[in-house]
């Protein structure tokens, strides 16, 4: 059984920091593109930012020089380092990895459990 399990959310005065993780075990080949998404109260869930498995980033106009994506392929982690932080980027935010499964040679797509990220003004 595949699981994605995301730490790191928390409480944060603007213009502070946080650093999320995104961990990835059981049975898997390897993991393809890895992303971020996050959902605030009464909006749609939006993509945040998204790495390639060769390390090709892309981002959200929002966050833009504010977040960084990586990941750290022999552990199976991604982060999302998320700097100067406003009120607007309190939301829950979920992990997304496009991952080859080792039973059967499919990729499938999973999703974490979500970690909540409070921006206090």
């Amino acid at each position: 059984q595949v699981q994605l399990v995301e730490s790191g959310g928390g409480l944060v005065q603007a213009g502070g920091s946080l650093r999320l993780s995104c961990a990835v075990s059981g049975s898997i080949v390897r993991i393809g593109t890895m992303a971020w998404y996050r959902q605030a109260p009464g909006k749609q869930r939006e993509l945040v930012a998204r790495v390639t498995s060769d390390g090709s980033t892309n981002y959200a106009d929002s966050v833009k020089g504010r977040f960084t994506i990586s990941r750290e392929n022999t552990k199976d982690t991604g982060y999302l380092q998320m700097n100067s932080l406003k009120s607007e980027d309190t939301a829950v935010y979920y992990c997304n990895a496009l991952i080859l499964l080792r039973y059967d040679d499919s990729w499938r797509n999973y999703w974490g459990q979500g970690t909540q990220v409070t921006v206090s003004s």
